[in-house]
């Protein structure tokens, strides 16, 4: 399949466009040479909207999908810092919806600063309004409380548009990286290189699933490591197939993601979610130091120093791209954790 028979493909579908695509792909020489290897970042941070990040390719088609069906209030649940969250309210704000966040009490022991800033300072001024979710790991149970607000108002004569989090429903989200996985063959082919590995962060495992299914798809052989941010590689490398699977059935394709071509690399995941460790905390400085490029606690920290784990035992090498996918904002909410001395 060519990149123009895959975005045939995802014509189909309801999108709008507010990305600034593509992103472009940077070298980063000495942040690689401190770390010993060849590195490059493709820049998703800078997809260009309410700071950018990942989630805007994503949102295109969920937020082109609540637009046909004349929505009028998006709701969606996730993490108190979500990039997800924040992306969303701006976007759904662009074309004229309110939005309401249900803030899960994903990350334990957080302060003030984190409640208060980073991604929730956005949300205020984008006019968000929020309720509460006890729990942190209750996908389930989180969609359900989305979903009786939502009933309750379209019950009030509300055309109220829901963003799933769990993974039973369609992988609306992951067609945005099957794009992205086009834009980065055609930006290979422009230039006649090929990188040897591809790393991520693995979270819902919409952008992995999407990037994989999208490569597969066009022929593309790399391999994609996913690093994991919220749960142990076994459970996320699951989670990533079979949102791999469903994303193919969603588009109609033959199942060409294969069980050895999810890889995850969790050694830089403890203590959990949204919790800075020493690895992730050298790599936000050195990229910083050394690069002018900010990186975040929650997902891009973690997976840039799981990739140079990762290469130092040998799982990959060559020529290695990292995909940036956002999240700065939340380095505001983690202010006073950046640069404690010593920790795990």
């Amino acid at each position: 399949m060519t990149p123009a028979a895959v975005r045939a493909a995802l014509a189909r579908f309801d999108r709008v466009h507010v990305g600034h695509l593509p992103t472009p792909i940077d070298a980063l020489p000495r942040l690689g040479a401190e770390h010993g290897v060849d590195l490059s970042v493709k820049r998703d941070d800078c997809t260009g909207f309410a700071f950018g990040g990942n989630k805007v390719r994503q949102l295109e088609f969920y937020i082109g999908a609540a637009v046909a069906a004349g929505a009028d209030t998006v709701l969606l649940t996730s993490a108190i810092q979500s990039n997800f969250m924040r992306t969303t309210a701006a976007m759904a704000a662009r074309f004229g919806m309110t939005t309401q966040l249900q803030l899960e009490e994903r990350v334990p022991d957080v302060d003030e600063l984190y409640r208060a800033n980073g991604n929730v300072l956005l949300d205020r001024l984008i006019g968000a309004t929020f309720s509460s979710f006890p729990e942190g790991e209750d996908e389930a149970g989180a969609d359900a409380a989305v979903n009786t607000r939502a009933a309750e108002l379209k019950a009030a004569g509300a055309k109220p548009y829901v963003i799933p989090l769990a993974a039973g429903h369609p992988p609306t989200g992951a067609l945005g990286y099957v794009d992205a996985a086009a834009e980065l063959v055609d930006q290979m082919d422009a230039t006649r290189s090929r990188f040897d590995a591809i790393v991520v962060a693995s979270g819902s495992a919409l952008t992995h699933s999407g990037l994989l299914v999208g490569l597969r798809a066009l022929g593309c052989d790399i391999p994609v490591l996913g690093v994991a941010v919220r749960r142990d590689a076994a459970s996320q490398a699951m989670r990533v197939a079979r949102r791999a699977a469903d994303l193919e059935d969603l588009l109609g394709w033959p199942r060409r993601v294969t069980a050895d071509d999810v890889r995850l690399y969790d050694g830089t995941l403890a203590p959990g979610y949204g919790r800075l460790n020493g690895p992730a905390r050298r790599a936000i400085q050195d990229a910083a130091r050394l690069e002018g490029l900010f990186l975040d606690p929650v997902y891009t920290g973690k997976a840039m120093a799981g990739l140079f784990e990762a290469a130092g035992k040998g799982a990959i090498s060559g020529r290695l791209l990292f995909w940036h996918t956002g999240g700065q904002p939340a380095l505001f909410a983690y202010g006073d954790k950046l640069f404690e001395a010593k920790d795990a």
